[in-house]
């Protein structure tokens, strides 16, 4: 991500207040870069933030599912690592609303787009969760593996 990209700058600030303990604070400029953000790349950071703070499970659901169809529009390689992570938190928001199949399915995908991050906390990170994902589900049948 371009760290001088004005919406990138916001969700920095966000991140920081939260690790600081200022949820309120931290939402607050999650809102302001969706609320600033003017093209589908940066809808799609600024909503994959605002998803952290929503106050229920179906309001994360969609603030999720926005961030991942604001990526599928961008249509060029900046989200590429995105990606598993977008994936990762919609299929985490489907598990426990109670689609377990829709879940299943955005993991696996989480699962092949992971496999081009980089081998770093991050990288580390996003794959863990989406195993985790995985073995919550039971997903780990025959030829789930490869998949």
């Amino acid at each position: 991500m371009d760290p001088t990209n004005p919406i990138v700058r916001l969700c920095i600030e966000g991140m920081t207040a939260e690790s600081r303990g200022h949820p309120e604070e931290a939402s607050r400029c999650f809102d302001r870069a969706w609320q600033a953000a003017g093209e589908d790349y940066e809808r799609c950071i600024a909503a994959h933030y605002v998803a952290r703070h929503q106050p229920s499970e179906v309001d994360r659901m969609t603030w999720n599912r926005r961030a991942l169809e604001a990526a599928d529009r961008v249509g060029d390689g900046r989200v590429s690592t995105l990606y598993p992570s977008l994936l990762l938190n919609l299929g985490h928001s489907l598990e426990v609303t109670g689609d377990p199949d829709g879940a299943r399915n955005l993991y696996l995908r989480a699962r092949r787009w992971a496999e081009g991050l980089p081998r770093d906390a991050y990288g580390t990170m996003v794959l863990g969760g989406i195993e985790a994902g995985l073995d919550r589900i039971g997903a780990q049948g025959p030829g789930d593996a490869d998949s």
